[in-house]
């Protein structure tokens, strides 16, 4: 067993990651160890970088313990690019941390240069170790007297390459900034950024909503110039100790409205199970639009319909914030002909809301050709009819007899033969279905279907009842 990490008395004392712990009680046998938690060291990472949003809101992670900060445009808000690379040592200082960090044109020059304690322009002094190579390529290197990067700045690509491998020049390119790869943010750039930074912190909900309420405002009117409403808001609280609030809000539909804004955000703030804590307060507050969909003036109709669907989206809206969001479902088309399979739940929030299948909208004056009510499974029940493959004239179901005066059909339903699922009755998985509407003589109207054909299979269909129209 070794150290993974010690802290600042541990270094004091001349310990060291990758000491033997059995060396390390031999110096220290009063030592504190506890096991290394992987997963709470990615989450305290994931903390970390969600903190340093503070200063750009491009913040990637490298683990097991790196952050790459993209401070391009940023350096101006804090006077230069020294003054807030201390302002971010002072807060991790504050905060029990202790870190490394460099700037560099690359993120593999700025990650390499910070973890071997070197400031930009010696990049000539790093290890070839820097490189990252396996033991092998890293000893070659070492027996041919290249141990430093300055060895191999001025040494022709090709032979290099020809002897050690392409992914040494890659890297090797990429430390010295000649290659560059994409960054990858930990929290995609929204569309649209507003927010607003105090010389002294809000210590008062009531003042930071309001602040909230005025960045809403910022970013509605750069919606309205694109014809854009939001969909998705997100709000971040910068605490002065590195705590970092968010707050989500989504919308039925897309939206510039500030008082309904307000009203979600209220309601958001009450629905927490975690009560906002300004503590010292907030210095910093941000609030960005992460989805939004076209939005134009509209005419509104006389009947008042578009004022229903207003309200119907801001009804979801609140709902889905106070329920949560996946506990408020809505019903969407499947791709699937097969009636139990042919809808799906989902969040009502989603993007867009789907059209129902053509069979779901019932004409007017005409009566539905599906029932909205199915049993599942489907029941089974005894059927008599004038021929075997006719339409039923008289059922059985729940020890009841039902005579029938009306029967519309059939509908054949064909089994998918690319997916053979097991059906609700063992070993009939995969048959066809014809289904038939049909009235008793009391004026109720049930679904049911044949299960399977006459002549094609070794036993005779059977009947099952699968929806009522009432």
């Amino acid at each position: 067993m070794i150290l993974a990490a010690v802290d600042r008395q541990a270094l004091a004392l001349d310990l060291h990651p990758g000491m033997k712990l059995a060396d390390a009680r031999a110096r220290v046998p009063e030592l504190a160890v506890f096991d290394h938690d992987v997963a709470a060291d990615a989450l305290l990472l994931k903390q970390l970088a969600l903190s340093c949003e503070r200063y750009t809101p491009i913040v990637a992670i490298h683990p097991p313990h790196s952050l790459m900060l993209d401070i391009t445009g940023c350096t101006h808000l804090f006077g230069d690019e020294q003054a807030l690379a201390h302002d971010v040592e002072a807060r991790f200082d504050g905060t029990g941390f202790s870190l490394q960090w460099a700037a560099a044109g690359t993120v593999d020059a700025a990650l390499t240069l910070a973890r071997f304690g070197l400031k930009e322009g010696a990049e000539a002094q790093l290890p070839v170790a820097a490189l990252e190579m396996n033991a092998r390529t890293q000893g070659a290197l070492e027996r041919a007297g290249l141990y430093h990067i300055g060895d191999l700045i001025n040494r022709p690509r090709a032979p290099l390459a020809a002897r050690f491998g392409g992914e040494l020049v890659l890297k090797l390119e990429r430390i010295l900034g000649e290659e560059e790869r994409p960054v990858n943010p930990e929290n995609r750039q929204a569309p649209i950024i507003t927010e607003q930074r105090f010389a002294e912190p809000l210590g008062h909900i009531d003042t930071v909503t309001r602040c909230l309420q005025e960045l809403f405002l910022e970013a509605a009117q750069v919606l309205e110039e694109r014809e854009q409403g939001a969909r998705h808001i997100v709000m971040q609280l910068f605490r002065c100790d590195g705590h970092v609030a968010r707050l989500d809000i989504e919308t039925g539909a897309a939206t510039r409205d500030v008082k309904l804004f307000r009203r979600l955000l209220d309601e958001r703030i009450d629905s927490l199970h975690d009560p906002l804590d300004p503590g010292f307060g907030y210095d910093l507050l941000r609030l960005s639009i992460r989805g939004a969909e076209r939005l134009s003036v509209t005419q509104t109709d006389m009947d008042g319909a578009q004022d229903n669907e207003a309200d119907e989206a801001e009804l979801l809206g609140q709902l889905s914030i106070r329920l949560g969001r996946e506990n408020l479902l809505k019903f969407a088309a499947a791709d699937s002909h097969i009636p139990e399979h042919g809808l799906r739940a989902r969040a009502a929030l989603d993007a867009q809301m789907e059209m129902l299948a053509d069979w779901e909208k019932p004409v007017a004056g005409e009566p539905p050709c599906r029932p909205l009510f199915l049993f599942d499974p489907p029941q089974h029940v005894e059927v008599m009819a004038e021929v075997p493959d006719g339409p039923p004239r008289r059922f059985t179901w729940r020890r009841s007899t039902h005579n029938i005066t009306r029967a519309e059909g059939p509908e054949r339903v064909a089994a998918t033969w690319w997916q053979r699922r097991q059906g609700y009755v063992p070993g009939k998985a995969g048959l066809t279905r014809d289904y038939y509407r049909v009235e008793d003589s009391e004026g109720r109207r049930y679904w049911l279907f044949r299960h399977g054909l006459y002549g094609t299979e070794k036993t005779q269909p059977d009947w099952y009842i699968h929806g009522s129209f009432a």
